[in-house]
């Protein structure tokens, strides 16, 4: 198969980054793909971000069960789970969701769909913090 239709845009504001990503699914799914380089996030004075800050999600998911985000560690570290419908969740009051920066990896954000069904989709709208 030709494999699931992915799109991820990145818009830069003084004091975060705005990511939506979509997918078209064709069954196939995804498994741990990267969504958030975290070496190409920087800060104000154009240096990495030493880990991600998660301002917001919001979502729109049909046809998968669920899609997990997570940062890449050696043991993955779950960030959010999001089942079927839509849904937004805010984090900004508490100064975001913070990666745990576990051992080994990136800290990357990933991205793994579960049950994926020839025509599910998502649309995730997520707000880092610099």
């Amino acid at each position: 198969m030709a494999g699931d239709t992915v799109t991820t845009k990145i818009r830069k504001t003084a004091d975060r980054y705005w990511v939506h990503i979509t997918n078209e699914s064709d069954a196939t799914g995804e498994s741990d793909v990267v969504k958030i380089d975290k070496s190409s996030f920087t800060d104000r004075n154009a240096e990495e971000l030493p880990f991600l800050r998660i301002a917001a999600v919001a979502w729109s998911i049909q046809g998968f069960s669920k899609v997990r985000l997570e940062t890449d560690h050696t043991t993955d570290d779950t960030m959010l789970v999001m089942g079927s419908g839509s849904g937004y969740r805010n984090y900004e009051h508490v100064g975001g969701l913070f990666d745990p920066n576990s051992t080994g990896g990136t800290g990357d954000l990933i991205l793994t769909t579960t049950g994926a069904a020839s025509g599910a989709s998502y649309d995730i709208d997520i707000e880092v913090l610099l």
